[in-house]
Order: C-alpha cells, then structure tokens, then sequence
C-alpha cells in the first residue's frame, strides 16, 4: 500500500542563512522575555548575518505555540514590523507542534515556488516558561463550591487525550517495541550532551547565535518593544543547558514511571529560544550575487499512531527519501530532535541510521527543546554542518505530538 502523506518539492529555492538565540533553560534568563521579542532577535540578526535590507522580504512566517504573553495573536506581525520589514508585507502564524519550524519552511519553500514571494522571512520562537497556568471553564463564572480550574498549560498540553498518556509515556511504549533498555537510553543521553559541550568548546554553536542582551526595539511611530534579562544578567552568549553527564550520573536518576526508561536526563531540556532563517528564490540569490547555506529539496510531513507518536521521522524520512529519488547512505547528517532518548533511538533502529551521521553536535537532550523554534535550529544547524564536513545532502527531521512526524531535505551548494 502507498504510504500517506505529503511531499512538497522545491526546484530552485534556498536558504540564506540562519540565526538564533542561545538557548536558555527554564526560569532562567530570558525567562520574562516575551517570544514576540525574541523571535524579533532573532529576525534582525539574521537579516544582518544574511546581508538582506527588510525592504527586501515580501513574507513573513512565523510560529509560536504556547502563548507567552496577551499579545501571540499579533506575535508575526510584531517580528516583522519591529525587525524593519515594510508595512505593506504580510505576516502569518504557523503551529505543528514540534514540527512547527520545519512547516515554517515549507511554506515558505511553497510561496517561493509558487511566486507568491521572493524572500521570506521565518522565524520560530517559543517560551516555555512563559507557558500560562490557564483555566478554559471559567468564562460563565465560578459556581459555588465548584473546583477552580487553574492548570499549568505546559504540564496538560504534554497529555494525549485520544490514546489517554502523555508524550514521556509514548517514548515508553517505543521502548518497549524496540526492545529499548534504560542502559541504552543513558548512554545516548550522556553521548548527546558529550557532543554539545565539545561542539560548544570548538565554538560550532557560536556560528549561529546572536548574544541577547538587555535592549530596546523600537518602530517609529508605536510603543517600543525590548528584552530585560533577569537579574543581573548582562548578557546571554551560550546555550546554557549543555554540561559534561557521565552515564553514571544519569544512571542515578529516578525514572519518570516506576520501572521505564525516561528520566529528567535523557529527556529535552526544558529552554526558552528563538530561531530565524532567511529563504529566497534562485533568482533573488543571483541577482543579489548571495553565498546561500543550503538549497532547499524538499518537505515531507506524515501520520503515525498518537501512542507512538515519537516514530514519527522515521516514515516521514522513508518518504522523503521515496519521492526524491534518494537513497538512506545518500544522506551525509541527520538532525533528529531527541524529544526523549527512547523515542531517538527508536527512530535510529527503525531505519538502520548510521549513528555517527545523527546530531553530531549534540541534540535536545542537551541543547534543549523549544518547540516551535527547534526545527529552524535544528536546519539551520544542518546546514552549517553540511558545510562543514563537506556533505551534499542531510535532513533534519522531529516527531510531533499527537502522531505525526516531519522532515526536510537539504543540499550544500558548496559539495563537490
């Protein structure tokens, strides 16, 4: 049977370049930094990086999931006015849960493609501890004696109520089928983290960040915007939740259900973040006489049964690979975000990956996991090291709660 899902293709549309905050973990220094101010970051930093004037882009897109502030519903708007894009340009919100910042770019390959746009600016921003204690039962008022529905957005949001278990539990049940040990899952945790404190030492991740600092952003002619950083921060240059975790350390850790594989360590990290990329049509890269990162080949985007939810890439990389022609060995990196080190290692066994090809510098166990900016980190990281090593084709790639997985295909203009 052919397997279901869709597949965009792109024949002459590329990827500028890329930028991004550091990531910060939980409750820490960007904790009471809007996502609208750090996707703005982001914005202008990677329009600086990528020698592209605003008045050049014709589209914005932007995602966000949790609301981080009474404002999300203009949020893309906001990242474009203040990072200087015209007035005149339009702006749009993405959601696909952790697939969100892979969606950004296939609608934007899409808008390029179809010549709705040139340029298009993307940018994915999340704010996990600005996620809201929010009540959805309270608009009719409090009834006497009633419980007062206050939740914690982020905690809930994590649960499935179709197949009725949370997304730490769907990792389980991978573990389970591919016969996935706690033993294993520390190993890849503590390999993950080894890998961004070595990538973080060599200075890798410094290519694709911009420092966050206290600022001011201001549009002439309405309120400005900004970021304060917490306490007496002067400034954020590094992602802050890599450190050397020795097996024996994780080993320590209770599991998150009594008898499973999952813990707070071989977990992703819990961060605050914002990532932008700049994608353009080959005519815009010539006529500007632009070194691009990468071209952009194609997207696939699949279902998979909610309780496994965590498989995800793995049919959606089959697909990818099916409808271009490629081959697994063809692909030189992978960036598959470590959702859980179950579920990454599921994948892994599931398609036969070459382990020494996946997240090389290090992944979201260690890095961090800020939902709808993870998939423009994790592609804008594999392009870099597509360059790096010299490669021609990687994907980057993320399963996404509720039973679906994405994956986009790459290739360096610079391989030879």
């Amino acid at each position: 049977m052919k397997q279901k899902g869709f597949v965009s293709e792109f024949n002459d549309v590329w990827m500028l370049d890329g930028m991004r905050t550091p990531m910060v973990d939980y409750c820490g220094a960007l904790g009471h930094v809007s996502p609208t101010d750090m996707g703005i970051k982001a914005a202008r930093a990677v329009l600086a990086k990528a020698g592209v004037p605003p008045e050049h882009i014709e589209s914005v897109i932007a995602g966000n999931m949790a609301p981080g502030d009474f404002d999300q519903f203009m949020l893309p708007r906001h990242i474009g006015l203040y990072a200087g894009v015209p007035v005149d340009v339009p702006a749009i919100m993405v959601q696909r849960i952790c697939g969100t910042g892979f969606e950004l770019f296939r609608q934007a390959g899409e808008q390029i493609q179809s010549g709705a746009a040139g340029v298009a600016l993307v940018v994915g921003t999340e704010s996990m501890t600005r996620n809201p204690i929010a009540a959805f039962d309270h608009r009719t008022g409090f009834k006497l004696g009633a419980p007062v529905g206050f939740k914690d957005f982020m905690w809930e949001a994590l649960i499935d109520p179709a197949p009725g278990i949370n997304m730490i539990q769907t990792a389980e049940n991978l573990a389970e089928q591919y016969g996935i040990t706690r033993a294993e899952v520390d190993a890849f945790a503590s390999s993950s983290f080894a890998k961004a404190v070595a990538a973080q030492e060599r200075g890798f991740h410094s290519g694709e960040i911009i420092p966050v600092v206290t600022e001011k952003f201001e549009l002439p002619g309405y309120a400005s915007r900004g970021i304060r950083l917490q306490s007496k921060v002067t400034e954020v240059a590094l992602d802050t939740h890599a450190r050397v975790s020795p097996v024996e350390v994780l080993a320590k850790l209770r599991p998150v259900y009594e008898g499973g594989v999952q813990t707070g360590g071989n977990s992703a990290a819990l961060v605050d973040a914002a990532a932008a990329s700049i994608v353009a049509s080959g005519n815009y890269v010539r006529a500007q006489a632009k070194k691009p990162l990468a071209r952009l080949v194609a997207a696939a985007a699949v279902g998979v049964p909610p309780e496994i939810m965590g498989i995800g890439p793995a049919p959606a990389i089959r697909l990818l690979l099916a409808r271009t022609g490629l081959k697994l060995d063809d692909i030189g990196c992978f960036e598959i975000n470590e959702a859980q080190g179950a579920q990454t290692l599921a994948v892994a066994k599931e398609l036969g990956l070459d382990m020494t090809k996946l997240n090389v510098n290090g992944g979201a166990i260690a890095l961090g996991h800020p939902l709808a900016a993870t998939g423009v980190r994790l592609t804008v990281t594999l392009a870099r090291q597509m360059q790096a090593s010299g490669v021609r084709y990687g994907i980057s790639s993320a399963c996404v709660g509720g039973g679906q997985g994405m994956a986009l295909l790459l290739e360096n203009p610079r391989h030879t």
